[in-house]
C-alpha cells in the first residue's frame, strides 16, 4: 500500500465532527500542522464574524439563527481545499451541512465517552462562553441525552471515526493520519 504524501492532503478538506470536548480543536491544530494544512475552527470563525461568543449569539438571536450562520460558514469553508476544519458539535443536525462536508472532504467523527466529555468540560474554562446549554438541564447534565440523540447523525455523516478517550493527542493524530491513508488507498 502506497503512503500518501502531504500534497495528497492539499486536495481535500478534513472535517472533524463530534460532541463538545471530543478533541476537534486540539487534535485539529496538530493534525493540520503535521500535514502542512491550514487549521480552521468554524465556531471561532463564526465568533470573529459576528463579534459575539457562541453563548451570547444564541441568547440574543436563538439557535435557529446560529445554525443558519453555521451553515453559511461551512459552505464558505468548503469552497477551498487543504484545510482541517473543526466544526461545532451540532453541525450534523442540519442535513445540508452533512451533504456539504461529505462532498468536499473526509468527515472524521471524534468520539469520547460521556465520562470523558464531562471530565474535559469541567477543566475547560471556555465552556460557559463557547458551549451554551442545549437543553434546560444545563451543560453537564445534558451530555448523555444529547450524545445519544446525535450519535446516529454523527455515524451517518462520518467517513471515519476514532475513540479519543484513552489516546494522547499525538497518538490520536497518528491514528487519524493512518486511517485517512488507508481510506484514500481503499477508494483509489
Amino acid at each position: 500500500m502506497a503512503h500518501l504524501d502531504k500534497d495528497d492532503y492539499r486536495t481535500m478538506n478534513l472535517f472533524l465532527i463530534g460532541y463538545r470536548c471530543t478533541g476537534k480543536t486540539t487534535l485539529g491544530k496538530l493534525l493540520a500542522s503535521k500535514l502542512g494544512l491550514k487549521f480552521v475552527d468554524a465556531d471561532r470563525m463564526l465568533h470573529k464574524e459576528t463579534g459575539l461568543e457562541i453563548a451570547t449569539f444564541v441568547r440574543r438571536r436563538g439557535w435557529s439563527a446560529f445554525r443558519k450562520k453555521e451553515m453559511d460558514v461551512i459552505c464558505r469553508l468548503s469552497q477551498s481545499n487543504g484545510q482541517v476544519i473543526a466544526t461545532g458539535g451540532g453541525v450534523v443536525t442540519i442535513p445540508d451541512n452533512v451533504t456539504t462536508m461529505r462532498s468536499n472532504g473526509l468527515v472524521i467523527w471524534l468520539r469520547a465517552s460521556v465520562d470523558t466529555i464531562r471530565q474535559r468540560m469541567l477543566v475547560d474554562n471556555t465552556t460557559a462562553e463557547s458551549r451554551p446549554s442545549l437543553t434546560e438541564q444545563g451543560a453537564l447534565a445534558e451530555i448523555e441525552l444529547v450524545t445519544k440523540e446525535r450519535e446516529p447523525l454523527y455515524k451517518a455523516a462520518a467517513h471515519l471515526s476514532i475513540l479519543t478517550d484513552d489516546l494522547t493527542v499525538d497518538e490520536a493524530v497518528h491514528a487519524i493520519i493512518k486511517m485517512i491513508s488507508v481510506h484514500k488507498q481503499a477508494i483509489r
